[in-house]
């Protein structure tokens, strides 16, 4: 059997004042666990920049390599030419090999300015490495200090979260999906959290604008669910103002 609007409204003030509770938990946390996540991104950008630099210089160093082992198959060459130019038999012989002398030599010698230049490159690196994982270092220190800080608040109310956290789940599957996207969705586009209020001295208790008392009197009759028509909150039920007695 569906539940009435009574019901329904009794229901969404239930997980209001469950989900206030635990707004006031985190509040009592501050920016404490988006400063922890902040950091932790930038950590893992860091982590990241230094695995390209080690990366790179894995790649320069892998270059130098190539280059010396081509120096040193253009050293064999050379003796190999060296050897063969005293056995030529005419001029013509004589200098096509000192051609490919020369062109070795050529070679080596473009092979060493490459192999300073990747060096160099490596030195830059490393000097870039070394900021960032100076860096980084400080910054393991401050994301250490910011989670023993949330840790503590944290364990002061983790039980009652923790039980507020059980009592929201089982609380919902008493509320429709619709309504209770309805609900989610005033919460997320308010500031302060509330999606369903009361009226108070005659006001949204959301956004405190003035709510005409015929509309108040269908509000007390909880037949149909209705809204503020100034900020959309559920208006649940009209608090009764206590007569204030004067002394005589």
């Amino acid at each position: 059997m569906e539940n009435t609007i009574a019901q329904k409204l009794d229901a969404l003030l239930k997980l209001q004042e469950i989900d206030s509770s635990l707004d006031e938990i985190l509040k009592t946390r501050g920016d404490l666990p988006e400063e922890v996540r902040d950091l932790e991104d930038e950590i893992a950008g860091f982590e990241t920049r230094l695995g390209k630099f080690k990366s790179e210089i894995a790649n320069l160093n892998t270059e130098i390599d190539n280059f010396k082992n081509a120096q040193k198959e253009g050293e064999k060459l050379i003796k190999k030419y060296k050897d063969q130019q005293m056995n030529v038999r005419n001029n013509r012989e004589y200098d096509a090999i000192t051609k490919e002398i020369e062109l070795q030599e050529l070679d080596m010698q473009l092979a060493d300015k490459k192999i300073n230049e990747a060096r160099a490159r490596i030195r830059l690196i490393e000097e870039d490495a070394n900021r960032a994982e100076s860096i980084l270092n400080e910054r393991n220190e401050d994301l250490k200090v910011k989670k023993n800080e949330l840790s503590v608040i944290t364990s002061e109310s983790q039980s009652e979260e923790q039980g507020l956290i059980a009592e929201r789940e089982k609380h919902i599957k008493k509320i429709e999906e619709r309504l209770l996207k309805s609900y989610q969705k005033i919460r997320d586009n308010s500031l302060n959290g509330l999606a369903v209020v009361h009226v108070q001295r005659g006001a949204c208790g959301g956004c405190f604008s003035i709510v005409p008392p015929q509309r108040q009197a269908d509000i007390r009759e909880r037949k149909k669910l209705i809204v503020c028509e100034h900020c959309g909150r559920i208006l649940a039920d009209v608090e009764s103002v206590q007569p204030v007695h004067q002394r005589r």
